[in-house]
């Protein structure tokens, strides 16, 4: 495609503020849909963005406080659509999209996911009848106020694959081109579940578990019990990908391809060193984000897209998957009864019982 592109982002989180500057500054037409408080701030100062190479206001990205205001403000038809709200949120985004599409007569874009866990290209397929592309990005990113965010580390790694329909495509081959001229090192794959699930797997690892224990990665992964309860996770999400015909792929620097076959059978003795080091010493104190959606009452879990996708797929598969069972519903009762909280908080000896029973061990 020759010339600008008209970008809809819906999701004005650290994700959405990342692409919708990111694509903004290299010249792109980006219109972001998000809340209230975030369209006032945008709309009086810009967004920022500091990274490695320092603070970037960008002051060209159209702020929107719904779809339906992007399509009625846009002069021209949007080429693609790119959705990074939570995946809690992905049904009501869709539909939202859906409605605005219908009440303006706008041909539908292109629609594009980056976002986490497994289950939100079926969402939007199901909903609009457009292409859909999905995405993993491996950027660290912290928001600091509406608008604002800073690039933790200089890493602009996306995947990118098409869903429907599969395979190449000019407008993949596009897309890809116009994330590259936006800064991102692009890595196209060939198999879009392989991508996601390779994903989720990043994910999950140190997610739920912080989230219950109400404690972050370092102390969490200080107590060898808590790891071999990410070490069984791990198995059983390698498991149900084994049935289900997925493989696990090397995503940016991380070579699960090589690392999946150790994962599901080298002892676990050999495995917790290295995650008390990579995930425990790397992580330190940054809460991941099913805790910062638990803890801060969110009154929803992006668990079910994570643990919760595994125990899906386990279940279509017949595969056992106890251990996701507990971390998924665990954290989904939590949310559901914040008393309760209280009783887990620390508690590593309560999740270790509630895991070997699960096992029946």
């Amino acid at each position: 495609m020759s010339g600008a592109w008209n970008v809809l982002i819906i999701g004005a989180g650290a994700i959405g503020c990342l692409v919708g500057s990111k694509l903004a500054l290299s010249g792109q037409r980006v219109t972001l849909a998000g809340r209230a408080s975030f369209v006032e701030q945008v709309r009086a100062r810009g967004m920022q963005l500091s990274d490695e190479t320092g603070t970037h206001t960008v002051r060209n990205v159209r702020p929107t406080a719904g779809v339906l205001e992007a399509f009625i403000r846009s002069e021209t038809a949007f080429d693609l659509a790119i959705l990074t709200v939570k995946s809690y949120d992905t049904a009501a985004a869709a539909e939202e999209l859906r409605q605005a599409l219908a009440d303006t007569g706008a041909p539908p874009p292109a629609l594009l996911s980056i976002q986490n866990g497994v289950g939100n290209e079926e969402i939007l397929a199901q909903a609009i009848a457009a292409p859909v592309l999905a995405g993993s990005i491996t950027t660290p990113v912290s928001v600091e106020g509406p608008g604002i965010i800073r690039v933790d580390k200089p890493r602009y790694g996306l995947g990118l694959a098409a869903w429907r329909p599969p395979g190449p495509s000019a407008l993949f081959d596009d897309v890809c081109a116009l994330m590259q001229m936006a800064g991102f090192a692009v890595t196209p794959f060939a198999d879009a579940p392989a991508m996601k699930w390779t994903k989720l797997l990043m994910n999950m690892l140190g997610n739920a578990t912080c989230a219950i224990l109400d404690e972050p990665p370092e102390v969490v992964f200080a107590d060898s019990r808590m790891v071999d309860v990410e070490i069984a996770a791990w198995r059983e999400a390698l498991a149900v990908m084994r049935a289900a015909g997925v493989a696990a792929i090397d995503l940016d620097k991380y070579p699960f391809a090589k690392l999946a076959p150790l994962i599901r059978y080298a002892p676990a003795a050999l495995i917790r060193p290295v995650l008390k080091g990579q995930i425990g010493g790397a992580r330190g104190g940054k809460m991941p984000s099913l805790h910062i959606d638990l803890h801060g009452n969110k009154g929803r879990s992006e668990v079910s897209w994570l643990n919760g996708a595994v125990v899906a797929k386990g279940e279509e598969m017949g595969v056992p998957v106890p251990v996701n069972g507990v971390l998924a519903a665990t954290v989904l009762d939590l949310v559901d009864d914040p008393a309760a909280r209280s009783g887990w908080k620390g508690n590593h000896d309560r999740l270790w019982q509630a895991v070997r029973s699960a096992q029946g061990k």
